[in-house]
């Protein structure tokens, strides 16, 4: 017998005393852990995820929703970015400093040979995950594509808080959509597979900035 002839048939034995017609709902899961350890304060989640993130190498940046114009420019300018990619539906008063950084909308017809020839990209997320200093992008409002985040070497991510910041993973999940294109970010892409020399920039953008907007 092979190895997935053995497994198959430890399978068929454990399931031997179910009913043919019995589904996974018919049989309730006990769900007794905590959801969460950090306390559900939003101004303590809201420093504990930017604790969080500048762990991961993440650059951390906190202003108010007027700040936020100002905040955007001036990283991009920091960076030196001639050419921006933003969703579609990007709220236009982001950008709205910007001066002559050539903004490129996020389509369909944009290629990833394109993308990658754009300095930065702009976006908003869907939330942001306290615990694990995780920002979580679904393609939802202001959010583009995937491979818009995916292929610039450089990306800025708005998070409203403290609406869109969660304290764990258990409060994360039941807010978003399984059947959306999901992406999770905590910190810059980066790896360590070739001899622990940690290298970033390997799987995604090399350079993250995260501006968390406080709106009350």
């Amino acid at each position: 017998m092979s190895a997935r002839d053995v497994i198959l048939a430890r399978v068929r034995v454990a399931l031997h005393d179910v009913p043919s017609d019995e589904t996974p709902e018919d049989v309730p899961v006990p769900r007794d852990y905590l959801p969460a350890h950090a306390p559900d304060d939003p101004a303590a989640l809201t420093d504990l995820l930017a604790e969080n993130l500048a762990d991961y190498r993440a650059h951390v940046h906190r202003c108010t929703p007027a700040e936020l114009p100002a905040t955007i420019a001036g990283l991009l300018r920091r960076s030196g970015s001639a050419t921006v990619g933003v969703p579609a539906d990007l709220p236009p008063g982001w950008l709205a400093e910007a001066g002559d950084v050539r903004q490129i909308t996020d389509s369909p017809a944009l290629t990833a040979r394109e993308l990658d020839a754009v300095d930065c990209v702009v976006t908003g997320c869907a939330l942001a995950i306290a615990e694990t200093g995780t920002i979580v992008l679904d393609a939802g409002p202001g959010q583009g594509r995937r491979v818009l985040t995916l292929v610039p070497d450089h990306h800025v991510c708005v998070v409203l808080a403290p609406r869109q910041v969660v304290a764990s993973v258990p409060r994360a999940l039941p807010r978003l959509d399984p059947g959306r294109p999901q992406t999770w970010i905590s910190g810059p892409s980066a790896t360590s597979d070739i001899e622990l020399d940690r290298v970033e920039g390997v799987h995604g953008p090399r350079l993250l900035d995260v501006v968390i907007v406080t709106e009350a």
